[in-house]
């Protein structure tokens, strides 16, 4: 039996969600014009979160700032994110490609995997991907794209080839004509400083890179990622289609200011917020941390992070925003202007592993009890 991995993307998600609200309520197809899905054009955090086929051959990219992209499209159509709406479409789209296979595994709101190995019975995979795409638009009224291999890795690339509404393959064979040509950013987890490295370097092409040696890799990247890198190039992959959600390795929030900030009293009490909030997430989890991160973006999008581990696992905020002070001191004292400030924690436990002191801290006990209180008047919201 061949192995056989679907990877199920929706073109352009947030967008075509609304779109498909707003053809309902008889307003024009946000599709078929320059348009983002974005907040307020007056708020300077403002970010796109979609765009539509036409936006992007204004070179209008995801995550920028809004008002970029309206000095580049100055009559770019900007349409007010839905959440809850993109979640009811998110469902349905689930939904219909468990009928396919049950063996699922979401990848994101708008993206997941199926394993069809034996759930074909003898059909042509790209035929029944045709049938699951075009059921998904008669049914719910948005495309998506199909990427059908032997692996997730490159039915992943392959659904990343030329959209919307698409179906496309990348068996093994294909791979040096199909996937090898590419630029190496193509390639998945391959990131802006990767590429600037490996092109520093010469390597400028996925097939480049296959051909690399992975020791060389290796001395350039890092063990683990190196020979990673090389695996993926070739296009080895033998990650299974995973039907339940791991745990997460990580929590983390941020805030983006309305105005530039050099006051350090004020970059604390936003640090303080983003502390309540994480902590609040991995008390609700039943999580403890040892890990902290905190960074910090300029005026000029500059970033600059630092981390580091605390004793032992705590969820108390108070002890975890202790760290983070500690970790902000390193690379911010105020003076140059900052527009967004983050925290996250990590190398996280079940247990808290905790290890009483004879010097420990006289305030613990108010400590925990403000915690208790936090999360008692905190209202219950989803796992954001």
């Amino acid at each position: 039996m061949i192995r056989t991995i679907f990877h199920i993307d929706v073109n352009s998600a947030f967008l075509s969600w609304t779109a498909v609200k707003m053809i309902s309520q008889g307003q024009p197809d946000v599709r078929l014009v320059p348009a983002v899905v974005s907040g307020d054009p007056e708020d300077r955090r403002s970010i796109v979160t979609a765009k539509s086929i036409p936006a992007k051959k204004y070179g209008i990219n995801t995550a920028e700032p809004l008002s970029m992209a309206l000095r580049k499209c100055p009559d770019l159509v900007v349409v007010h994110s839905d959440f809850a709406w993109y979640r009811e479409c998110s469902r349905g789209f689930i939904a219909i490609c468990k009928k396919y296979s049950p063996v699922l595994q979401q990848f994101s709101i708008d993206e997941c995997f199926l394993d069809m190995t034996f759930r074909l019975s003898g059909k042509d995979p790209v035929d029944v991907a045709r049938e699951l795409k075009d059921e998904i638009f008669r049914t719910l009224g948005f495309t998506v794209n199909v990427g059908v291999a032997h692996n997730k890795l490159l039915a992943k690339m392959a659904s990343d080839f030329e959209k919307p509404d698409k179906v496309h393959t990348l068996w093994e064979d294909e791979i040096p004509s199909k996937m090898w040509p590419l630029p190496v950013r193509d390639l998945l987890w391959v990131g802006k400083q990767t590429e600037a490295k490996l092109t520093s370097y010469g390597i400028k092409t996925i097939g480049e890179l296959a051909k690399t040696p992975q020791a060389y890799l290796s001395r350039m990247l890092g063990d683990k990622f190196g020979h990673q890198i090389h695996l993926s190039a070739n296009g080895i992959d033998d990650s299974p289609v995973v039907t339940e959600a791991d745990e997460p390795k990580s929590y983390s929030n941020e805030h983006t200011l309305p105005k530039d900030v050099t006051d350090p009293e004020q970059v604390d009490r936003i640090l303080f917020n983003l502390a309540c909030h994480v902590c609040y997430r991995i008390r609700r989890d039943n999580f403890y941390a040892k890990g902290v991160s905190v960074f910090v973006k300029d005026k000029d999008f500059h970033t600059v992070s630092r981390q580091g581990q605390m004793p032992q696992h705590t969820n108390v905020t108070a002890l975890i925003l202790f760290a983070a002070r500690g970790l902000l001191s390193q690379i911010w004292t105020g003076g140059t202007p900052i527009r967004q400030v983050g925290l996250g924690v990590f190398n996280l436990s079940h247990e808290s592993i905790y290890q009483l002191s004879l010097f420990e801290d006289e305030k613990m006990d108010y400590y925990r009890k403000w915690d208790e209180e936090y999360d008692r008047t905190r209202p219950i919201k989803g796992r954001g």
